[in-house]
């Protein structure tokens, strides 16, 4: 497909260090970031992420990623998806439209490969641009908070900022690439939880292998007993604005019990000093010492490509994991 002397079509894994290349010049990332794009596109265990190059010639002027993921619906269906995620522009090719065309195009070819849906969590700076693709704004998703130390109170103001993508080292708990090798601990465990009865991610002991492997990224667990099968969390600590936070990212507990899950975040709370905890809550009434703060939580927005789908925010149940930006 050819456009304005661009030519667009589909990148394959030959074509990752141009991509690389652009992302330097593009958004100034470094080196160490050709790894974390290894991990993050190619390692999936959903699938290569499809990616689309905009050329003038040899020159790569723009390219446009999907991450791929997949949804169990209420009643066990599974759903293809995909996250609209990593994009960039070079700067001697802005105002031309490649964002928009790649986008588009991208859209019209994933239907073809099983994908009904795509989703993310835009900033309120991209949301326009996506809404008049396309995409629906479902809502925000409801972070809690939970205050951990009386320094919270002088610097959660200044929490209202992106936080950085690397954490706040710590030798707390286990290093997620470790834990996760337990797959039969996370599969029986898994294995408890009820039918679900709303729109949550497929977890497989595959998908813990790779979300939170990539070491650089900082996960750490925290089990129950010395057996995932008993049940664990999975966190981080990290910058925003002059606090320390300390983000809950998963909770998986026997049977998907309230009781457990509470006994867990009060360990996580006692081996990771933060100013705050952060996770997402589903429920209408949070329980406990988390809070709800105005604002404070992604929007989600999501683009069916299969017309039978019409997912509303209430049907969600998602964790920071499945949404932070990563």
């Amino acid at each position: 497909m050819t456009s304005d002397d661009l030519t667009i079509r589909r990148a394959s894994v030959e074509d990752f260090p141009r991509i690389v290349e652009l992302a330097r010049r593009a958004l100034g990332w470094a080196d160490d970031d050709a790894a974390f794009l290894t991990w993050k596109h190619l390692e999936n265990p959903y699938g290569i992420s499809p990616m689309w190059l905009a050329l003038d010639g040899d020159r790569v002027a723009g390219f446009r990623t999907f991450l791929r993921w997949e949804f169990l619906f209420p009643g066990g269906q599974v759903i293809k998806a995909a996250r609209a995620v990593d994009t960039a522009t070079d700067p001697e090719y802005q105002g031309r439209g490649i964002f928009t065309r790649l986008t588009l195009g991208g859209l019209e070819e994933l239907p073809a490969e099983g994908i009904k849906l795509i989703f993310n969590t835009p900033n309120e700076k991209s949301l326009p641009g996506y809404l008049k693709m396309g995409w629906t704004e479902l809502g925000r998703l409801s972070a809690t908070v939970m205050p951990t130390s009386f320094h919270f109170f002088k610097v959660a103001h200044t929490a209202r900022t992106a936080a950085g993508r690397w954490p706040i080292p710590t030798v707390l708990g286990d290093p997620a690439g470790d834990a996760f090798t337990d797959t039969e601990g996370v599969a029986e465990l898994l294995a408890t939880w009820p039918v679900n009865t709303r729109i949550i991610t497929r977890r497989t002991p595959e998908l813990f292998a790779w979300r939170y492997g990539f070491e650089p990224l900082g996960y750490r667990v925290i089990g129950r007993t010395t057996r995932l099968s008993d049940g664990f969390a999975v966190f981080r600590r990290r910058q925003r604005g002059k606090a320390v936070e300390c983000v809950l990212c998963d909770l998986v507990v026997p049977e998907d019990d309230q009781r457990l899950a509470d006994d867990l975040i009060d360990k996580v709370q006692k081996a990771a000093p933060a100013d705050y905890m952060i996770r997402l809550d589903h429920r209408r009434v949070t329980r406990g010492p988390f809070i709800r703060l105005p604002k404070v939580g992604p929007v989600l927005t999501c683009r069916p490509l299969d017309a039978s789908l019409a997912p509303v925010l209430a049907n969600w149940r998602l964790t920071m994991g499945d949404v932070e930006l990563f």
